[in-house]
């Protein structure tokens, strides 16, 4: 049946549709069935020829900054702390190290543990938070309301899929994390300490790939002449590969794969050629009794080269952080049985080319390039650099996801989000940080110049992230496995003594270049925690001014003012009471529109909300008022919609609340002070067409909520809007009125009505409250965007008001 506006009939016969039963993952409906995301998302099962797609299409974006380590972890392990020496008891030992340290951290944490510990699919720092939050409620997101626990991304489950309970150990842990609110804050912090060097591993990790790949032009040429050539070259490739991220990566990605492969079988033929060509008995140091001859000998020198021999496993985070992308069985097959035994033959086929050449010429240390045949030194210089761009790419393009997912959650300013490919999932371009990251990365590859201090820099990032993982992963064995937390304890031991280690090492080296990563992460948290704590104070500051709903009803229907024709989008971050910025526009203005929508768009701490869950639609006072509240949930990696499609599903969602609404209370008796709190997940059965005045239809796609936008333009002919509901809808004479209203009200268009905030510290407040509140927080706020639906809404239908919060 059709319901259309006041010119044509109400009711007509026409088929309806079912909804596609939605996907079980929590994704995005749209995101599976898309050809091409198809294989980038993670369906439940999979073939095997899908798996092994996958497992190789993740050798182009999650191996290539691993891939490219055997560059420079020899050339910074003995570049200053140790010496190879003729009983090679040096070279043995970091061989040993190097291999265990390969298998213990990337093969048996990542690969084996962490990788499991998936929320929804997603990996990452934020993940794990996001999965703690919602198993202990430790988020301190402030919009947070019970009708979000019932996503389906929401739900507490252990490993056998079991919604979980208060229970033992479990309870009392998480007790404890609820109960204090220091905790919450350590775990926050915690967990925005490895964002912060994620994003600083992002700055690094391009200066230290391409400046180590680039280097191998040394060996055709004067130490007085590479030197001048060395700097520029690496600049040069870094700003193409910057200034190139607007295009995005769905262009040229399908050469990556190809690229890393290509060098994994470069690396690993050199390796087996030096192997049986200098050292067949190399194999001998895998042993971990070297490990313990090259301490014995080394003492305090060999602790302090560990900062070189971490190397070896930068890139061993983006296995879960990429997660989302591919699934756990294609990321655990393609570095078990291509990745990890390619690294093994080539860090064992550069020790066997050193245990035989002890004399080497001081000027070109002990590198990569040294243990290349010299015929085939220029093409393996050039796929070098190729495999370090694509390393790079993957790790800025994770820079990006990460401050997105940070921008979501509340703790960054709103950026500018470029969706770089309509079908890839993930691959976003935000220009400002892009070119935040390549001024940085360009000052410290002019600033350091070499791989030693580069190297020391990345390494104490690299190793920060780690450390947080173990530490978050400990929390989530016991809170979301519900294993023994002996289990974590042991996890922490184990795996944090030996990151600790390594940790103690990068941090020696404070002033040889690991203070970078630091001052960075300072500088990033200082941006994210102000940016928090005005959010939490400015929500409170909303919480706390509310106007209550008896206001609103000693006004009656009219709201003591004229209501003219339109549909008034109000945007307030409350989920629930009046805000103030109506009071204020109600004591102000004599005219208000007909409908009116408290509108609250926020991010929930899940990945994606399905689409039949977004809207959380509701009434605020009687029926007759027409005030409705619309609260749109996103998850952290979700692509919010144009402002066109987003009017639509919100119209949509308000005409199927009132329909269901009728359905539910009849006889309209609920009591009205009850109205306010009824809130109701919305999951559209009602279609919206637009046609032109003179009645010709623009027909949309086939299928339930598929509507085709209307053309845009500046001479814009009147549409008339149409619903179409059910057949087996009965709709009853009040309910039709009251969606003839709406229907009517989005023809005369809508207004969007935006809150211009200054946020201002209260009088009395310390010099340190007032310095965040009054500068850090002003500045962000002013440089940050504004809601991503109102960006492209023209001025004439936008309407600000400024208001001052005292916090």
């Amino acid at each position: 049946m059709e319901l259309e506006g006041a010119a044509g009939p109400y009711f007509s016969p026409t088929k309806f549709q079912r909804r596609e039963k939605p996907s079980i993952s929590g994704r995005s409906p749209d995101t599976k069935l898309d050809p091409e995301a198809g294989v980038h998302g993670n369906p439940t099962t999979k073939s095997w020829r899908v798996v092994l797609t996958l497992a190789y299409q993740s050798l182009g974006v999650v191996y290539g900054d691993l891939a490219t380590s055997p560059l420079y972890v020899y050339k910074n392990t003995f570049a200053e702390d140790i010496q190879h020496s003729e009983t090679n008891e040096e070279i043995f030992g970091v061989l040993s190290f190097i291999f265990w340290t390969l298998t213990l951290i990337p093969l048996l944490k990542y690969v084996f543990i962490v990788l499991r510990a998936d929320d929804n699919g997603e990996g990452g720092t934020f993940a794990l938070y996001s999965l703690l939050c919602r198993h202990a409620r430790v988020g301190l997101l402030p919009s947070g309301q019970l009708a979000d626990e019932e996503l389906l991304g929401y739900k507490k489950r252990d490993c056998g899929g079991e919604v979980v309970g208060r229970r033992g150990v479990v309870g009392v842990v998480r007790r404890e994390l609820e109960g204090r609110q220091v905790l919450q804050r350590i775990l926050l912090v915690l967990a925005l300490i490895g964002t912060c060097m994620v994003i600083g591993d992002g700055i690094l990790t391009p200066a230290i790939s391409v400046f180590s790949a680039v280097s191998g032009i040394e060996l055709s040429m004067s130490k007085e002449q590479h030197k001048y050539v060395e700097v520029p070259v690496a600049c040069i490739i870094l700003i193409c590969l910057f200034g190139l991220q607007h295009y995005g990566t769905h262009r040229v990605g399908f050469l990556f794969a190809p690229i890393v492969v290509t060098w994994l079988l470069c690396i690993s033929a050199i390796g087996v050629y030096n192997i049986f060509h200098w050292n067949p008995h190399v194999y001998q140091a895998l042993s971990p009794y070297y490990m313990y001859k090259f301490l014995r000998k080394t003492q305090r020198s060999g602790w302090m080269s560990l900062g070189g021999i971490l190397l070896c496993i930068t890139g061993s985070e983006a296995m879960f952080a990429d997660l989302g992308h591919f699934s756990q069985l294609s990321i655990k097959i393609a570095f078990s049985f291509v990745v990890y035994p390619s690294l093994i033959l080539a860090y064992m086929g550069q020790a066997a080319y050193l245990s035989k050449h002890h004399i080497i010429e001081s000027n070109y240390r002990i590198g990569f390039y040294v243990s290349v045949p010299e015929k085939i030194r220029w093409p393996v210089l050039a796929i070098a650099i190729l495999a370090a761009v694509v390393g790079s790419q993957a790790i800025i393009t994770g820079t990006f996801s990460i401050i997105k997912q940070c921008s979501a959650l509340g703790c960054f300013p709103k950026v500018k989000i470029v969706h770089t490919s309509s079908k890839v999932h993930g691959q976003i371009y935000i220009p400002e940080i892009n070119w935040t990251l390549m001024i940085l990365c360009l000052a410290v590859t002019i600033g350091f110049r070499d791989t030693k201090r580069l190297g020391n820099a990345s390494g104490l990032a690299v190793i920060t992230v780690m450390l947080v993982t173990t530490c978050l992963m400990s929390l989530v064995i016991v809170l979301c496995w519900h294993k023994s937390i002996f289990l974590a304890i042991g996890f922490i031991l184990f795996f944090g003594t030996i990151e600790a280690l390594y940790f103690s090492a990068s941090l020696i080296k404070f002033m040889e270049g690991a203070w970078v990563p630091v001052v960075l992460s300072l500088i990033f948290m200082a941006i994210m925690c102000i940016w928090h704590y005005g959010t939490i104070k400015k929500y409170e500051f909303d919480v706390q001014n509310k106007v209550s709903i008896n206001w609103l009803l000693q006004l009656g229907p009219n709201l003591g003012i004229v209501r003219v024709k339109g549909i008034g989008l109000i945007h307030t971050d409350l989920v629930s009471g009046i805000p103030a910025i109506f009071s204020h526009f109600v004591t102000n203005l004599p005219a208000f529109h007909q409908v009116l929508v408290f509108l609250c768009v926020k991010s929930v701490p899940v990945p994606f909300v399905r689409p039949e869950e977004r809207f959380l639609v509701g009434r605020v006072g009687p029926k007759e008022y027409r005030m409705y509240r619309c609260i749109v949930r996103y998850g952290y990696r979700d692509f919010h919609k144009d402002d066109i499609e987003f009017e639509k599903d919100l119209v949509c969602s308000i005409a199927e609340f009132i329909r269901n609404d009728a359905s539910t209370t009849p006889n309209g008796n609920t009591p009205e002070l009850e109205k306010e709190e009824k809130m109701s997940v919305v999951r559209s059965g009602i279609r919206f067409q637009e046609e032109d005045e003179n009645g010709d239809d623009k027909p949309g796609p086939s299928g339930s909520g598929e509507i085709q936008s209307p053309v845009i333009g500046p001479k814009k002919k009147k549409k008339k809007v149409r619903f179409v509901v059910p057949e087996s809808s009965k709709i009853d004479a009040a309910t039709r009125e009251e969606m003839r209203e709406l229907m009517e009200a989005r023809e005369a268009g809508m207004a969007f009505i935006l809150g211009h905030s200054y946020v201002k510290s209260k009088s009395g407040s310390g010099l340190f409250r007032r310095f965040v509140i009054d500068f850090g927080y002003d500045f962000l706020r002013r440089n940050s965007r504004g809601p991503s639906y109102a960006m492209s809404i023209p001025h004439a239908s936008t309407l600000e008001v400024g208001m001052v919060y005292n916090v």
